[in-house]
């Protein structure tokens, strides 16, 4: 048979896309920092203790050294001494009182701060300047 068909496998195409991406330069930026110095004057308290020291004289016998006492703020210390009489006895001859007396003086402290702006500029691919930044700087906050 001549014309006798044959059988066989039939062939199947099937069409694909493939899809690829690839970097292209669209653009720039520069950023330049900068640090500036800031002096300013702070207030500040500072505290200070002086102590004076008064002696009073008392002149008076105990029998007995005192003990040291504190009233408030003061702070008495007896003073004492033997004296020979016929009979020995405690002779107060001073007391030294001890007063902490406290003073706030407020002074202004110079002082140097730094702080750094940004300052962006966008390139073209070329390096041509575009459009400044529109965006806030810290320039524009003086927040000191």
């Amino acid at each position: 048979m001549p014309d006798e068909m044959q059988i066989g496998p039939i062939p199947v195409v099937e069409e694909t896309a493939l899809v690829t991406t690839r970097k292209v330069v669209t653009g720039r930026v520069r950023i330049e920092t900068r640090t500036e110095e800031i002096t300013q004057s702070l207030a500040t308290d500072l505290l200070s203790s002086e102590v004076e020291v008064i002696r009073v004289p008392v002149g008076r016998t105990v029998e007995a050294v005192p003990d040291v006492s504190e009233n408030g703020d003061l702070t008495i210390i007896p003073v004492v001494e033997e004296r020979l009489v016929v009979t020995r006895e405690l002779y107060l001859r001073e007391e030294i009182h001890i007063r902490r007396v406290e003073r706030r003086e407020t002074i202004d402290v110079p002082v140097t701060t730094r702080r750094q702006t940004a300052r962006i500029e966008r390139l073209s691919p070329d390096g041509d300047l575009l459009e400044p930044d529109q965006s806030p700087s810290k320039d524009d906050d003086d927040d000191l």
